[in-house]
């Protein structure tokens, strides 16, 4: 639900993975923005009227996400879905993230942009701060980006991992990804992007904030 940005990519990624997909967007004119090309049903309409998703085959969806402009409209379409057709794999873009944390709780996954993008910003202009590139609030891990100390270049990258109790999902290195192995070493510029427990986020930091050989 929802022909914005968002809503036609998303339409366009999954129909290249060979599935089915059916578009829902108040404004006709809004489809304008699918890929060309694209063979899904366009519907217009109102996203959580009932005679509107049995249009677009709610009846036998696999998945359905909610990335219209409207906070209430998503989380009302999303709500509709899966408790009177029964589609387990839903979700809904919020833009108030006070709200989206609510609806998770309450069982509805909730994607929200804003946090998100505010946490990547700040760390990227501010030194020596971290940000969650991944989150998963059901299992409380996260991929984190964290600076390192200095003292660190040079070392092993899974010479980082006992002390933090973490794991180094990748290296960006020159602007590049790669996945490290055992003989992997740290280079001046490197940034690593570590697996982390929420309850290891601020040990984590603390250790690599400082040389490994002063890291308690």
């Amino acid at each position: 639900m929802g022909c914005g940005r968002t809503g036609a990519t998303l339409a366009g990624e999954f129909e290249s993975r060979g599935h089915s997909v059916a578009i829902i967007d108040l404004v006709g004119d809004a489809f304008r923005r699918l890929p060309s090309g694209f063979q899904g049903q366009k519907i217009t309409g109102v996203g959580f009227d009932r005679d509107t998703l049995v249009s677009a085959g709610v009846e036998d969806a696999y998945g359905f996400a909610a990335v219209s402009d409207g906070d209430n409209s998503n989380i009302l379409a999303a709500r509709v879905v899966r408790e009177t057709y029964g589609v387990e794999n839903v979700i809904a873009r919020i833009a108030d993230p006070a709200r989206a944390e609510v609806y998770r709780r309450l069982g509805i996954p909730t994607v929200a942009p804003v946090p998100w993008t505010s946490a990547q910003i700040a760390s990227r202009l501010l030194p020596g701060s971290s940000a969650d590139l991944f989150s998963d609030p059901a299992t409380g891990v996260a991929i984190r980006r964290i600076p390192l100390n200095d003292g660190w270049i040079g070392h092993p990258v899974v010479s980082t991992e006992l002390p933090t109790g973490c794991r180094v999902a990748y290296v960006v290195r020159f602007g590049a990804a790669t996945l490290p192995d055992a003989h992997t070493l740290i280079q001046h510029g490197d940034e690593l992007h570590f697996v982390i427990p929420a309850d290891r986020s601020t040990p984590a930091e603390r250790v690599l904030s400082r040389p490994p050989e002063v890291a308690p």
